[in-house]
């Protein structure tokens, strides 16, 4: 009994923002209420302070569940010759991140973040984007210093450039794809530009 009850507490939190991720995109952040999620949700707000001290904590939450942390995406690949191939390591990374970028829930809650939330409360969404992307291009640091290290970088571009270069390539290409998600495959178009930068930074 106990099992299922925590089953059925998991079910009603994922119930919640799923409400949350839908109501967000259509009104905005800042003008959604918990009761509004509560309702879209078919639910009572006290159920969504059962499982989120507040909005921002359920917004939060909603985040994370699409967050890409680039080293996770590395291990998912799960193949122990990357560790002496850092380029096709980060390679296959951002083909995974592009592939996960391209379901619905994933596209959806980035737009969210990027386009429908304003600063506010607790909630401040540019100190979140940029806590993502610092953390991305530290992460790509290390693999451009690996690369380097393996002379598998050319001499003439330091690893924090390198880093810097795909990082500021990945960022641009996001934001033209999540105003424009219909216009054009992230998967395709991101693989032509990573493929071409790995190679103009690649030793000779």
């Amino acid at each position: 009994m106990a099992r299922r009850t925590k089953a059925e507490a998991a079910a009603t939190r994922e119930a919640l923002l799923d409400a949350a991720e839908e109501v967000f995109l259509e009104k905005g952040v800042a003008r959604t209420s918990l009761e509004q999620i509560a309702r879209h949700a078919g639910m009572t707000r006290g159920a969504v302070y059962w499982h989120f001290k507040n909005k921002a904590d359920l917004f939060r939450a909603l985040l994370e569940r699409v967050r890409m942390p680039f080293e996770e995406l590395v291990e998912e690949i799960d193949d122990p010759g990357l560790a002496d191939a850092p380029l096709e390591a980060i390679r296959l990374a951002c083909r995974l991140g592009f592939i996960r970028l391209e379901q619905p829930r994933y596209r959806r809650v980035h737009a969210i973040l990027i386009h429908h939330c304003e600063v506010f409360g607790d909630i401040d969404p540019l100190a979140m984007q940029n806590e993502m992307a610092e953390e991305s291009c530290g992460a790509l640091q290390e693999y451009f210093t690996n690369a380097a290290r393996l002379g598998q970088l050319r001499p003439d571009i330091p690893p924090e450039v390198a880093a810097q270069l795909l990082q500021s390539c990945l960022g641009g290409l996001f934001h033209d794809w999540l105003r424009n998600y219909e216009q054009f495959s992230i998967l395709e178009r991101g693989m032509e530009l990573v493929n071409t930068l790995l190679r103009l930074v690649s030793a000779p």
